[in-house]
């Protein structure tokens, strides 16, 4: 793919607007009578031509190769009244060489030129130069015009919401309303620059723009030994890539959780501010992705222990101290306490534990504030639907490990404090915030609210470019490899139609 790309950018090149028409084979035609026939029939035949291979019951919308939408070129082209968009009568435009040689590197994106008719566009510009005749020449000019135009408005569609989305609204959607790829391509066609202003349909946030920076870069690099692991590197960003443009982060200020990485950002304008290292869920418990916003924060929290939590795992200590009675209190030592249906405090040593299942467990367990709950000394509440929050924990040695996912889907973090503070910005004067060891000593909940909700985001991205590095993450959800077969599953070859239409 590297020689034909270097091969098609080299054609492009040579394609300069000086270019002269090779004489037509017909001896008793001069250049000079080609010339002026196509001058003067050129644009109201070209135009019928364009229209025609766009109507609705024409051969190629319904069984021609390759295959394109003849619905979104042909809003394109009756805007423009059919006029040819992206080439003269012998060759390409300027923005007609710009929108092709995007089209050609399409692999710096994460995405291949034959899903955007690069190989056939390539055909048609070389047999732009041939001789023939006027007709034959109308046709392929018409026929260069319509590939064009669909692959620019698949490859906007699909660098905007990702190709196994195309059809799903990207989040950027949401703040800027309906994206409309049509829209895009004709008004990048009347900027100055049309690659920058095509290109600026992309998700906008860093983690996007520098992983696919990054992997231009990784595709000029020598390829070395290893062109099997280094392939799945390389689907690795293209997969990630893909992600992004599903889960695009349309804030400039924000904090970020790469569930993979076991890291939170806290991102303002582009710069990172806080790294935090995490505690994430574990492959049967995975922490979902997600955006919502922080809100509020509680200093002390009291943990209202989860039923699953409370019958899968409290539940049996409960039934061997019932079994073998001791001196040791199970809740008492870990600073629970248990409550009825009702709300009300039950003594744990009136239950008959022995007689209580996990489907048959009318109780609920709360952990009080204070040392050794679970919670630590502050938890972040965010608006989801699956009960997830953010929170500190009294285990900080786990921060050390390599393997993270050790949790049932909420996140730890360390240093909760120093983001507190972050999130309180200028109230955080005039906001004391306790030590661990005043929450210890005088462990009474205290809500504070934001003034300022923060945007919060929960992705999973297997790579990510960190301190301009790139680096490689497990796949600790095993996600990667389903996505994978679904982008680089194995696929037909295109036929290339070059033929003229008579």
């Amino acid at each position: 793919m590297h020689i034909y790309r270097r091969w098609f950018l080299a054609l492009l090149l040579t394609m300069l607007p000086s270019l002269r028409a090779v004489p037509a084979p017909n001896a008793y035609i001069g250049r000079n009578s080609i010339s002026a026939e196509v001058s003067q029939t050129t644009p109201k035949a070209l135009a019928a031509r364009i229209q025609s291979l766009l109507r609705p019951r024409a051969a190629w919308a319904q069984h021609q190769q390759p295959a394109i939408d003849p619905k979104e070129a042909r809003i394109f082209y009756a805007k423009r009244r059919f006029v040819p968009a992206w080439s003269t009568s012998q060759q390409p435009s300027a923005n007609g060489r710009a929108a092709l040689a995007l089209l050609a590197g399409a692999e710096d994106y994460g995405l291949q030129p034959s899903a955007y008719h690069a190989p056939a566009l390539l055909a048609l510009t070389d047999s732009l130069t041939w001789p023939t005749s006027v007709v034959r020449k109308q046709a392929q000019q018409a026929r260069f015009e319509v590939l064009l135009t669909d692959g620019l408005v698949q490859f906007a569609k699909h660098l905007r919401r990702g190709q196994l989305h195309a059809f799903v609204p990207s989040p950027l959607e949401k703040v800027e309303g309906p994206f409309d790829p049509v829209a895009w391509v004709s008004r990048a066609l009347e900027a100055p620059d049309f690659a920058a202003a095509l290109l600026r349909c992309q998700p906008r946030h860093r983690e996007y723009q520098q992983l696919q920076q990054a992997l231009v870069r990784w595709r000029q690099q020598p390829k070395g030994a290893d062109s099997i692991a280094r392939q799945r590197r390389t689907e690795q960003i293209v997969l990630t890539l893909e992600r992004w443009r599903w889960d695009a982060i349309p804030d400039s200020t924000y904090v970020l959780i790469n569930l993979a990485a076991y890291a939170m950002e806290v991102v303002d304008n582009g710069r990172v501010r806080q790294t935090h290292r995490l505690v994430v869920g574990r492959s049967e418990s995975p922490t979902p992705t997600l955006s919502s916003r922080l809100t509020s924060f509680t200093v002390a929290p009291e943990w209202h222990v989860p039923h699953s939590i409370a019958t899968t795992e409290i539940l049996p200590y409960l039934q061997e101290n019932a079994k073998y009675p001791s001196e040791h209190d199970f809740l008492a030592e870990n600073n629970y306490s248990l409550y009825d249906a009702k709300g009300r405090r039950v003594d744990p040593a009136t239950v008959k534990w022995q007689h209580v299942t996990a489907k048959n467990f009318p109780y609920s367990i709360r952990q009080n504030p204070g040392c050794g709950n679970t919670l630590g000394n502050i938890i972040f509440r965010f608006a989801n639907p699956y009960s997830v929050y953010l929170h500190a924990t009294s285990e900080t040695s786990d921060f050390e490990l390599a393997n993270r996912a050790l949790g049932h889907g909420c996140l730890r973090t360390e240093r909760p404090m120093r983001l507190a503070a972050y999130l309180l910005g200028p109230d955080s004067t005039s906001v004391a915030l306790p030590s661990e060891a005043e929450c210890e000593a005088a462990p009474k909940p205290r809500t504070i609210t934001l003034r300022r909700p923060m945007p919060f985001h929960v992705r999973y991205a297997t790579c990510a470019v960190v301190a301009g590095e790139l680096k490689f993450y497990p796949d600790i959800y095993s996600r990667d490899e389903a996505l994978r077969r679904q982008l680089f599953a194995p696929q037909n070859s295109l036929r290339l139609l070059v033929a003229p239409i008579e």
